[in-house]
């Protein structure tokens, strides 16, 4: 097997995705007859064990009439994006797209009838973006085959499922929309290792260049995929993704407006990046398939600070951990001959121990200001920068450039 970077560049240097939930969840927007969930909006059906025959009549009143996959595609593409995940059928077994393995979609059971899938497929053709697939494999609670996860034992009609739905879908998302960057497989539960090496051989044999998630289960992806909104600690040695939320729900929920700062998520963003990852940042429309404000605005100041920031970014390779505890003020990514520093929180200078390497320029990145840096040795004989705060406004971060002598190395460990 190809390694990712090989196989999929534009997963490897793009760092920066968006996810879409959407689904017949968002008409219940978090409540079913009075009653709220406190969990994610999209698992409403579960957690509220909300019949089958009485969930899937939602597909009648399901009318998006302004949803603009341009204007998703163009403010993914605007905020930095490089990818694009949208969620093809979640766990609630409703189809996305135009199936004809399942009457049970948004063409044929809803009054909208269009296929938002197709939509997206165009506007990614647009504005260059890679079109990917979530798809949940195991868990669907529709179909009687498939898996729920208040269940402990195997459902005995799985293969059922695989065969009448799961299987036939997944060959109609990789041959009825072009090239498909990835497919986003979710929750493989208690599915054996021989399933899962099913589909992700069936991915292979129509698209071999289609990247795989982790949470195909079993080891069998492309890439790691880490728990929601959960960030290495350390930097990883191998590819991975992080699934981020703006809010804390995935799907739609008109009751939660526990919004994270634009600045809470570009650090984040830099974090992730930092450790070796790719950050994909989830948007959930509603009903009428209209992106949240705040979710927008939120995206938008994080596109602003990409616009003058994206080349710290992208490409950028895994960090060795700096020994010495300085907080989240200043982070750091890298390319072979420049180290960035990320200035997140005010301070009066810059003055950073244990960097072993002699910085060549240092620059900020907004509008080319030349800084000078001063190398010197401590009494305790280690090496140490200082740069003095840039003549600029802090707002959602400050990204410095300093060209380095050598191509690799960065930190000095702390001596014995």
């Amino acid at each position: 097997m190809l390694s990712i970077a090989k196989k999929a560049s534009w997963w490897s240097e793009g760092k920066f995705g968006l996810f879409v939930h959407w689904g017949l969840y968002a008409l219940l927007a978090g409540e079913y007859r009075g009653k709220r969930t406190h969990n994610i909006a999209e698992w409403i059906m579960h957690d509220l064990k909300i019949p089958r025959q009485e969930y899937e009549k939602l597909a009648g009143y399901f009318q998006p009439s302004d949803f603009n996959a341009n204007a998703v595609v163009r403010m993914a593409r605007d905020a930095g994006m490089r990818y694009l995940v949208f969620t093809a059928k979640h766990h609630d077994g409703f189809a996305m797209f135009d199936s004809k393995a399942s009457p049970y979609n948004i063409v044929a059971a809803t009054p909208y009838g269009r296929d938002p899938a197709e939509d997206f497929r165009r506007a990614c053709d647009k504005y260059g973006l890679k079109l990917c697939f979530y798809y949940s494999q195991a868990q669907d609670w529709h179909h009687p085959g498939g898996i729920e996860e208040r269940f402990r034992d195997p459902n005995p009609r799985f293969r059922e499922y695989l065969d009448e739905k799961c299987i036939p879908q997944l060959k109609e998302l990789l041959t009825n929309y072009g090239d498909i960057g990835l497919i986003w497989f979710d929750t493989p539960m208690r599915m054996t290792r021989a399933e899962s090496s099913e589909l992700t051989g069936l991915v292979r044999s129509i698209q071999p260049d289609c990247l795989i998630s982790g949470r195909v289960g079993h080891g069998l992806g492309d890439y790691m995929t880490t728990g929601d909104n959960f960030l290495p600690l350390l930097p990883y040695p191998k590819p991975f993704e992080v699934p981020a939320t703006i809010n804390h729900t995935w799907g739609y929920s008109r009751f939660d407006t526990n919004w994270k700062s634009a600045g809470h998520l570009i650090r984040s963003l830099v974090k992730t990046v930092s450790r070796g990852g790719n950050y994909l940042l989830n948007i959930g429309p509603d009903a009428y398939g209209r992106v949240p404000e705040d979710s927008v605005n939120r995206i938008g100041e994080i596109g602003a600070f990409m616009r003058e920031n994206g080349e710290a970014l992208y490409g950028a390779s895994p960090v060795p951990i700096y020994p010495y505890d300085v907080g989240d003020w200043c982070l750091f990514t890298a390319k072979p001959h420049a180290l960035y520093l990320h200035l997140l929180e005010k301070r009066e200078d810059i003055y950073l121990l244990g960097i072993k390497n002699k910085p060549l320029r240092a620059t900020l990145l907004i509008d080319g200001q030349e800084l000078p840096v001063t190398l010197r040795t401590t009494g305790e004989g280690d090496a140490s920068w200082r740069i003095p705060w840039p003549k600029a406004k802090l707002g959602n971060g400050l990204v410095i450039r300093v060209d380095i002598e050598e191509p690799d190395v960065l930190f000095e460990p702390i001596r014995d």
